[in-house]
C-alpha cells in the first residue's frame, strides 16, 4: 500500500513535470517572437520547426530529472535544496538540447528562444514543486496521505524520534504506538500517555490490527542484539522498514548514509568538498583571489615600502598554521610587529595596546590590512577566501583538549575570512562560539554561503574592535 502510493504521487508529480515543461516552451516562443519584448530582425520562424522538438524535450527533462533524482520522497528534504537540484537539472537539460540543435542544420533555432526556455523552466519548475509540496503537506496535516508507524523501542532514541515526527505533521507520518520489551506506558510531555502497544515479541499482530505502514527501529545499544530478533518476526509483513541507529548522536559534520554496491555504509563525519564542489570552489579562488591581488596591489606595493622605511625587519612574516586535513603551511602577512617579538615571551597571543607592534602595524592590525598577503595563500592553494580562520599549531594542542569538536574544523580549507569572523568572534573573543559558526559554516557549505560571507566582510568593513 505504502509503495503504492508513494508511485502514484511520484506519477502525478512526473505528469504534472511534462505538463509545465511543455507550457513553458511554448511561452518561450510567444516571448521571443510576438511578445515584442525581443526584437526580431530576421522575421517570425514557423511555429511548427520548435513543435519538432517537444518530443526530444520530454525525452531529455525526464531522463536528467530522474538521473538527479527529483522524484524520490521529499518528506524531509528543504526547498532549498530541491530548488538547487532543480536549477542544475534544467540547466544540463538546456545543454544537452542546444547540442543535439547542432544535428538539425536545415533548421535555424534562435538561442535567445533557448535562453529564455532555460531561465522559465527553473521558474516554473520551483513554483510548480513549492505548490504540490504545500498541497501534499496541507492533506497531511487535515489527515490524508498518511503513514501509520509503530517504533521499536522506549529509550532515549526512540523518544527523540517522536517528538521529531510530532513537531512535522506535514511530513504525513502518525505514530500510532511504541513498543517494549516490557507491556506500559511511555510519558511524553506533549501528548500526555503514548501507548505501547504490545512488546516485541507481538510485532506482527500490531501490523496487522493497526494498519502499519511503516516499522521504525529505534532501540538502544543495550539492546542491539534484540533487532535481528524483531526483524525475523516482522517476516514477510508489507511495510517499510526504518532503522535509527543510536550512532546519530555522534553524527557531527554531514552525517548521513551511502551506499556501496547495495551495502549501507553510515557517514558519521565528512566534508562537504567533493566532486564538483571542489572545482566550483577552487575556480572560485583562483579567479577572485587573482582579481583580489591586482586591485589591491598599489596598496600593498605602499604598505611594502612604508614598512620597510619605519621599521627594521622582513616587509613579509611568516608564520606555521594549520590548514585543510590537519597539514601545517606558512601564511603570510604584512610584518606588524617588531623582529624577534616572541624571542622572550614564547608563542603568545597579540592583545589590546600590544607593546610589540610597530607604528605601521598598529594601523594594519586594525584595518586587516596586514591579512593581503593571504591572497597568494589563496592562489597557491594553501587557503581559501573562506573558511574556518587558521590557528598555530602551538596553540592547537591545548585547544583540542578543552574544546570539544575542534579539530573538525580543519575537515574545510583555512579562509580569510569566515563565518566566525563575520559574525563578530575574531580576535581575542570566545573560542567555543567561533568553533560553533565554523562548523555551521562546514556544515552548511554552498557557493551562495561564501558569497553572502564575502559581500559581509565587505559591508561590515575590515575595521574590528577585537583586532589587536
Amino acid at each position: 500500500m505504502l509503495k503504492k502510493h508513494a508511485k502514484f504521487f511520484e506519477n502525478i508529480l512526473f505528469i504534472a513535470d511534462l505538463i509545465v515543461i511543455v507550457l513553458a516552451w511554448l511561452f518561450s516562443y510567444y516571448i521571443r517572437f510576438y511578445s515584442g519584448v525581443m526584437p526580431v530582425e530576421k522575421g517570425i520562424p514557423s511555429f511548427q520547426i520548435y513543435l519538432y522538438l517537444i518530443a526530444p524535450i520530454l525525452f531529455i527533462w525526464g531522463f536528467v530529472f530522474n538521473a538527479f533524482e527529483l522524484y524520490r520522497p521529499k518528506r524531509l528534504s528543504s526547498y532549498i535544496d530541491e530548488i538547487f537540484d532543480i536549477a542544475k537539472a534544467c540547466s544540463f537539460s538546456v545543454l544537452i538540447l542546444v547540442s543535439l540543435t547542432f544535428f538539425f542544420r536545415q533548421y535555424d533555432y534562435s538561442r535567445l528562444m533557448f535562453a529564455t526556455f532555460w531561465a522559465m523552466t527553473i521558474v516554473v519548475m520551483m513554483v510548480e514543486r513549492i505548490v504540490f509540496r504545500e498541497v501534499l503537506r496541507y492533506l497531511r496535516r487535515k489527515g490524508y496521505n498518511l503513514r501509520f508507524a509503530v517504533i521499536v523501542g522506549t529509550g532515549k532514541t526512540a523518544e527523540d524520534i517522536f517528538k521529531r515526527i510530532d513537531i512535522h505533521p506535514e511530513l504525513g507520518i502518525k505514530v500510532v504506538g511504541f513498543l517494549s520489551s516490557n507491556p506500559g506506558y511511555l510519558q511524553d510531555d506533549k501528548k500526555g500517555r503514548i501507548p505501547v502497544l504490545g512488546t516485541y515479541d507481538n510485532i506482527k499482530d500490531v501490523i496487522k490490527n493497526n494498519k502499519i505502514d511503516q516499522i521504525i527501529v529505534a532501540l538502544s545499544t543495550e539492546e542491539h542484539h534484540v533487532t535481528i530478533d524483531v526483524l525475523k518476526r516482522i517476516d514477510d509483513e508489507m511495510v517499510d522498514i526504518k532503522v535509527i541507529p543510536d550512532l546519530w548522536e555522534f553524527m557531527t559534520l554531514r552525517g548521513g548514509i551511502d551506499e556501496l554496491d547495495g551495502l549501507p555504509i553510515i557517514t558519521l563525519q565528512d566534508t562537504p568538498l567533493y566532486g564538483w564542489n571542489i572545482v566550483l570552489k577552487r575556480a572560485t579562488d583562483i579567479g577572485l583571489s587573482i582579481i583580489a591581488i591586482i586591485i589591491t596591489a598599489p596598496v600593498m606595493i605602499l604598505i611594502s615600502v612604508v614598512n620597510k622605511r619605519t621599521s627594521p625587519g622582513p616587509i613579509l612574516y611568516k608564520q606555521e598554521r594549520m590548514g585543510l586535513d590537519g597539514k601545517t603551511f606558512d601564511m603570510l602577512k604584512f610584518r606588524s610587529m617588531q623582529v624577534d617579538a616572541e624571542a622572550q615571551s614564547g608563542a603568545v597571543w597579540a592583545k589590546e595596546n600590544d607593546p610589540r607592534r610597530t607604528r605601521l602595524g598598529t594601523f594594519l592590525r586594525k584595518t586587516s590590512l596586514d591579512e593581503l598577503p593571504q591572497f597568494f595563500n589563496v592562489l597557491k592553494g594553501d587557503m581559501s577566501i573562506v573558511g574556518p580562520r587558521p590557528e598555530r599549531p602551538v596553540f592547537i594542542e591545548e585547544f583540542r583538549k578543552n574544546i570539544p569538536g575542534y579539530m573538525l574544523r580543519h575537515k574545510m580549507k583555512a579562509g580569510i575570512t569566515g563565518w566566525a569572523q563575520v559574525n563578530g568572534w575574531r580576535g581575542n573573543t570566545s573560542l567555543e562560539k567561533r568553533i560553533e559558526c565554523d562548523l555551521y559554516y562546514i556544515e552548511n557549505w554552498s557557493l551562495w554561503l561564501d558569497i553572502k560571507i564575502m559581500w559581509l566582510t565587505v559591508w561590515k568593513g575590515l575595521l574590528n574592535k577585537n583586532a589587536y
